[in-house]
């Protein structure tokens, strides 16, 4: 992975009357662009996103969505679906006098930057995908109700008579009046998530979980989504109609064997519509993009795609 450069520039876009957006820009003002897009719905970005791209031959763009990370207001919902974010990559796109960029993403970041795609696929170099979720209801069924979430810590929280609708049972406690409800229930969801998104287990990735703003933004934000489907049609991304938009686009893909947040299955589904896409499979790996094996890949996209 490459250093992880302090940005030359950091601004807010205004794309509403209730949303301020955070974005920084680092690496080569006239190179290649290149836009990070963040996980979660909710995650933000990090110093340690920054560090995918060789700064010598990239413009680095990275972008916290609505409600995300230091974007104002924190954990808003309001006017907060997945074609309000796509309309704010093509806002900052045009913001910044990009032409086309590469765009980069993982886990949400994959969905989101799929659906930014398809809508606007003459704008789009290349993708590199990490982790793939497409939001159907099966693959929110498999880690949230019956799958990965039979593991008990995640259950806790919830009373034995709400627990036939986990996502149910937390929305209605992530939006509690009470402030208290909301802290508790915000830091169990983001808890979960980060206890399953490693192989082996990061201390680092739990302390972030307990930090009260994070916790609230990302599990309400994540829940608010859910709930609504993805504010899309069931498959959607995966429709003949959808992939033949972004076909012709150079596709690499990183997915982790033992991915249990987003399994290799979605992976694979995608492979299967859109077989023109480099699928690489990481034998020992789970969720997270930081796992040695799926880093390594991801930075190998990125070297290659350059050359785009």
């Amino acid at each position: 992975m490459y250093p992880a450069l302090e940005p030359y520039k950091s601004e807010f876009l205004k794309v509403s009357e209730t949303h301020e957006l955070y974005y920084e820009l680092l690496g080569n003002k006239d190179g290649k662009p290149v836009i990070f897009v963040h996980g979660g719905p909710g995650g933000g970005c990090s110093k340690m996103d920054r560090t995918w791209f060789d700064p010598a031959i990239y413009h680095i763009i990275l972008l916290d969505q609505r409600g995300a990370g230091r974007s104002k207001p924190t954990a808003c919902l309001e006017e907060n679906t997945t074609w309000d974010l796509v309309n704010d990559m093509e806002l900052l796109r045009k913001a910044l006098n990009i032409d086309r960029w590469l765009v980069f993403g993982g886990s949400w970041g994959s969905t989101l930057s799929l659906a930014y795609a398809q809508t606007h696929p003459e704008r789009v170099k290349g993708l590199i995908l990490r982790g793939i979720f497409t939001l159907r209801k099966s693959e929110l069924d498999f880690f949230y109700q019956n799958g990965t979430s039979h593991l008990e810590e995640y259950l806790a929280p919830i009373p034995e008579e709400e627990r036939g609708d986990m996502v149910k049972a937390y929305h209605s406690r992530l939006n509690s009046d009470d402030e208290q409800i909301r802290i508790s229930a915000a830091k169990a969801w983001s808890k979960w998530e980060m206890a399953t998104s490693r192989l082996f287990v990061d201390p680092g990735y739990l302390a972030k979980a307990t930090e009260d703003d994070w916790a609230n933004a990302f599990a309400r934000i994540e829940n608010h989504y859910f709930i609504n489907e993805g504010f899309m049609r069931q498959g959607q991304l995966l429709e003949k109609q959808s992939i033949d938009k972004i076909r012709h686009i150079p596709c690499i893909v990183v997915q982790g064997r033992y991915d249990v947040v987003c399994p290799a299955t979605t992976a694979h589904a995608l492979k299967k519509v859109w077989p023109e896409l480099e699928l690489n499979i990481v034998q020992d790996a789970g969720h997270s993009s930081l796992e040695p094996g799926t880093s390594k890949l991801l930075v190998e996209a990125t070297d290659k795609f350059s050359s785009l």
